[in-house]
């Protein structure tokens, strides 16, 4: 049994996911009612998420602002307003695609008992008093928009604080992260469930259904790769963007769709700024940085998923509250660095904008799972290879205005 396990750990988590999609099909076309059991998997899955997600959001932030210390005086400024803008943009790229292109989702039906909100003014007024909820509370009902408030406010508090205590916040910070990581390791046998599901009670549409929701993701994030970004670039630098852009998707983005790990490809990065003759002073703060807070790929998760919920739910969602979604979704994209499918969890933070319950918004979070294989791999190429992007923008820029 041992052996067995160890076999099984051994197999890459993306592979163990496709067996897990592959079985839950093919149990689901098979024996549809003989294995209903399989059904609770899912049902498990989902609420470890649920279990696990608030504490995610409020460590995260809270590490990554006290523990964040200025650096040398370089080109930084404009090298976080390009990640800043590059992240906002991405966001609003993917939910005028989600007006474009509506997206539903098949939810239980219980899910679809969900009171949308009247008017941007109640929008607010659920905004405020979410915000202003006390912290236990917050975490204990899943109130992520009072969870990310708290986390940035004892994160700014704690800036201050001697590094005894920055470092037992990282620690924690790091134990929180590794449960994450042995939740989504059992990420196969949930999808396995879920997949079982969706096919049992609705058919093969259920897949077609998860095709569209790539082409929409993968779509945009290829978009803002090949159009937004660049054109940023160019308005910086003054300079065809894409020598910079196609180089930094061939030798950072290829790596970093296979790892589907930002920080794991910081080295990657690195020695692509060296190669392009950046300012080590500057890149040996911007890549890692980057890594945190530089979220295209996670801002167009976060806010097409989103918008496909409340298009779900009927939910009518005017340009007002799209702004603050954008906004929203930039915010919380930051903290979705250092863990696998980390803009995923966020998706509730999103979501409770909406009224959208917590229960609901969780259904989406496994369904975003389902096309985790290629979702994320394409959500961390674009993350990645931006750092370097907008790393020599900003050289360029520099350059530009010496001359």
């Amino acid at each position: 049994m041992k052996s067995l396990f160890n076999k099984w750990n051994s197999i890459n988590l993306v592979n163990r996911i496709i067996i897990g999609i592959v079985l839950g099909a093919i149990l689901a076309l098979t024996i549809p009612e003989q294995v209903s059991g399989i059904t609770i998997l899912g049902s498990l899955f989902i609420a470890a998420l649920k279990a696990v997600a608030p504490i995610l959001v409020f460590v995260l932030v809270i590490n990554a602002i006290a523990s964040h210390v200025g650096g040398k005086a370089t080109n930084m400024k404009m090298i976080i307003a390009l990640y800043l803008a590059g992240t906002f943009l991405a966001g609003f790229v993917a939910v005028v695609v989600s007006y474009i292109f509506p997206t539903t989702l098949t939810l239980k039906t219980a899910a679809q008992d969900v009171t949308p909100p009247s008017g941007i003014f109640e929008v607010f007024e659920t905004l405020l008093f979410n915000i202003t909820t006390n912290p236990v509370t917050a975490i204990m009902n899943a109130n992520y928009l009072g969870i990310l408030a708290w986390a940035i406010v004892l994160g700014i508090a704690l800036k201050a604080s001697n590094d005894t205590t920055k470092s037992v916040i990282s620690n924690i910070s790091d134990a929180v992260t590794k449960v994450v990581q042995w939740v989504i390791s059992l990420a196969p046998f949930g999808i396995m469930g879920i997949i079982f599901e969706a096919i049992s009670t609705t058919g093969l549409s259920a897949l077609g259904e998860y095709g569209r929701l790539i082409l929409i993701l993968v779509g945009t994030m290829f978009f803002v790769a090949l159009v937004v970004n660049p054109l940023m670039v160019f308005i910086v630098a003054r300079r065809n963007p894409y020598p910079l852009v196609f180089m930094s998707l061939k030798e950072s983005g290829i790596t970093a769709f296979f790892t589907r790990s930002s920080a794991a490809n910081i080295p990657v990065n690195m020695a692509l700024a060296e190669k392009l003759k950046l300012d080590k002073d500057t890149y040996a703060v911007s890549i890692p940085l980057g890594a945190t807070i530089n979220m295209a790929g996670a801002a167009v998760t976060i806010s097409v998923l989103t918008m496909a919920t409340a298009h779900t739910l009927g939910i009518e969602v005017d340009f007002i509250t799209a702004v603050i979604l954008m906004v929203l979704s930039a915010v919380s994209a930051a903290g979705a660095s250092g863990v696998a499918g980390g803009s995923l969890l966020l998706i509730p933070l999103a979501c409770s904008l909406f009224g959208i319950s917590d229960d609901v918004a969780m259904q989406v979070v496994a369904i975003g799972f389902i096309i985790g294989v290629i979702q994320d791999s394409c959500e961390t190429a674009l993350n990645s290879s931006s750092d370097v992007v907008f790393t020599a923008a900003a050289e360029y820029a520099k350059e530009r205005k010496a001359e």
